[in-house]
Formats: C-alpha cells, sequence, structure tokens
C-alpha cells in the first residue's frame, strides 16, 4: 500500500556472501530500481567486509540510497521479497545469505516495532553499512544518535575495503 504522502530518502544496506556475491549485488540493485513508487537515486562503491557476528565468506556491500512513497513496513515486505526471490534463508541467525536488504534510514524516522527497528541498531557498530552510508552523505544525521562520521572510531578495527568491478 502506497503511502499518500511526498516521497522520503530511505537508505537500504545491501550485502551478500554466498555464491557470487558481486552479481547478487548487482542483480539486487536493479531489483531496488524497479520496486514501485520508489527511485534509486545514488549507490555507493562496492566494499569487501569480513563477516562480524556470522560465518561463511567475505561480504560484497553497499549502500544505496532511495526516494520512496512506500511507507517504512511496505518497504520493508518489498525489501523481504527480492530477498526471497534471491533464495535467502534464515536457518539461524546472521547464517551466510544471497542476498541481505536492511533498512538502515527512513526519513528521519525512528521507528521500534516487532518486525522493523529504525534505524537500524546496529548501523553505528557495523563498518560495513557506516562507511558506505557516510560515502553518500558525509554529513548525515542518525535519528536519535547524531552525527553518523562520530561513529566511524566505533568500526576503526573492522576491514573494509573498496573493491573495483
Amino acid at each position: 500500500m502506497k503511502n499518500a504522502s511526498q516521497s522520503v530518502t530511505a537508505y537500504i544496506g545491501v550485502g551478500s556472501n554466498l555464491g557470487n556475491p558481486v552479481e547478487h549485488v548487482k542483480r539486487a540493485l536493479a531489483a531496488l530500481a524497479s520496486l514501485p513508487d520508489t527511485t534509486l537515486e545514488q549507490q555507493s562503491s562496492l566494499f569487501r567486509t569480513t563477516p562480524i557476528d556470522a560465518s561463511g565468506e567475505d561480504f560484497i556491500n553497499t549502500v544505496v540510497k532511495l526516494q520512496t512513497q512506500l511507507n517504512a513496513h511496505d518497504l520493508l515486505r518489498e525489501l523481504q521479497r527480492i530477498e526471497s526471490d534471491f533464495g535467502r534463508e534464515r536457518p539461524y541467525v546472521n547464517a551466510p545469505r544471497t542476498l541481505d536488504l536492511d533498512i538502515l534510514l527512513y526519513g528521519s524516522q525512528r521507528i521500534a516495532s516487532p518486525d522493523l527497528v529504525i534505524p537500524h541498531p546496529r548501523l553505528t557498530q557495523r563498518a560495513f553499512a557506516l562507511i558506505p552510508l557516510l560515502q553518500l552523505d558525509p554529513f548525515i544525521q542518525i535519528p536519535g544518535a547524531g552525527l553518523a562520521h562520530s561513529f566511524v572510531p566505533n568500526v576503526s578495527g573492522q576491514p573494509i575495503s573498496k573493491i573495483m568491478v
């Protein structure tokens, strides 16, 4: 269902560490660009990161900036549908995945419901989300937390490297 109000800027974390992660991420970008009532405005570089609190191969990650008229819960449902289309399974917490799509920020909103927490609860603790987000907007604010760049020291020990494709 579409939100009748104007569009909202949403930032989505995209990651994959199963199969061909670079190809999964590229295909996911195309799927995100085709979401209803949504425009993909910007994408960070692709980054290689080691799993945190998870197993498996290295992740390929990016962050995208969307303009969407979908409300946050409808956007979540669309992201979960895309994950399912990519064969995402959830056999256990933090299992390796063909595709992971997370709403990092949804405008300036703060949401805490059983199925959705925005800002993403680990955004300030994960280099794979924070660094690409800052590449898109170095002065972005995290609602309820402050300037995103102030959290870079929290993630400075996490390996992350930009990749060329």
